[in-house]
């Protein structure tokens, strides 16, 4: 990501310091939890892709920061809700909110987040760009509980795989795009476009995330963690849906029953690769990422361009 770093210096040391201006509180609880997640935040990925898909579309100005700032907020705002649903006790190898406030501090400080997003742009009349942010929190619950439905009766088709995700990862990715486009530009027309180039990316995105599942490499959760969690990834769905039906039924045993015995998730993980999930899941990943620079490249190339075609590369590539 350096590129794009490099390519946005001076707009993220704008963002940050718009971002912080938006978090403040006048209650001393809330100020001290805001610096913590301040502190912690991650690699930034959404507000880059607001910033560049502006700076593609026109100059970067206020509205944009704006619009990074809101996107950084609602999508904070989701992770300490989620912790909170998944009682989880540690994000990004730190202790979460959950963790260190317990269920009614993050419930709370989850919805101030969102409040003061809404705000932000309320406050400055950025009705189209709040509007396309909205829309996705609302579908990102959607796809959260599409999920939930569908997992328990572990019956889940690859059609019912990409509706989920569509809501539950990429209609913020693909939100953020659009903000920033239209943020720089009000062009309907380059709106759209990089909405759908955002969808693309956050589809790849999950199947990356999927991916990691079945593999080696240290991306902050255990290998198989998915499985223990009877959460259906396309390399999973792909599997279930071409072995026979003694396989099949052994595996849905495993994941319902035996998914904390790592001996049987094992087992889970070697049919996956044997029946080609993997290999499948990687080149609907990179179709994906294909279809998304193909909308990009529809754009004039400069740095702005370049800066958004290396974080589609890093979202397929990365390590963690």
């Amino acid at each position: 990501m350096k590129t794009a770093q490099a390519i946005l210096k001076d707009e993220l040391i704008i963002f940050e310091k718009t971002f912080k201006e938006a978090v403040k509180s006048h209650v001393p609880l809330l100020d001290r939890i805001m610096q913590f997640i301040v502190n912690r935040k991650g690699k930034q990925l959404r507000p880059m892709f607001v910033l560049l898909s502006a700076k593609l579309c026109g100059p970067v100005n206020e509205s944009a920061y704006r619009a990074a700032s809101l996107v950084e907020l609602l999508h904070t705002a989701t992770l300490v809700h989620d912790d909170v649903v998944d009682e989880s006790l540690e994000r990004r190898g730190f202790f979460s909110t959950y963790a260190l406030w317990k269920t009614k501090v993050s419930v709370l400080v989850g919805d101030y987040l969102l409040s003061k997003g809404l705000l932000l742009s309320l406050d400055h009349s950025d009705f189209r760009v709040l509007q396309l942010l909205s829309d996705a929190v609302r579908t990102m619950s959607e796809g959260e509980l599409l999920q939930m439905e569908k997992s328990r009766s572990l019956n889940l088709s690859e059609d019912i795989y990409f509706e989920i995700i569509r809501g539950k990862t990429a209609s913020l990715l693909a939100s953020s795009c659009a903000a920033g486009a239209f943020s720089a530009s009000q062009d309907e027309l380059k709106t759209q476009k990089l909405k759908e180039f955002g969808e693309k990316v956050g589809i790849a995105f999950q199947i990356k995330d999927d991916l990691f599942d079945y593999g080696t490499e240290n991306v902050g959760k255990p290998t198989g963690n998915d499985i223990k969690e009877k959460k259906l990834t396309l390399p999973l769905i792909y599997t279930l849906n071409r072995i026979d039906k003694a396989t099949r039924r052994e595996m849905i045993y495993i994941i319902k029953n035996r998914n904390k015995d790592q001996e049987k998730v094992q087992y889970v993980i070697q049919k996956v690769i044997e029946a080609g999930g993997i290999d499948y899941a990687i080149s609907k990943m990179n179709t994906y990422r294909d279809e998304a620079l193909t909308i990009l490249h529809e754009f004039e190339d400069n740095d702005a361009r370049r800066g958004l075609e290396e974080l589609v590369r890093y979202t397929t590539d990365r390590k963690y």
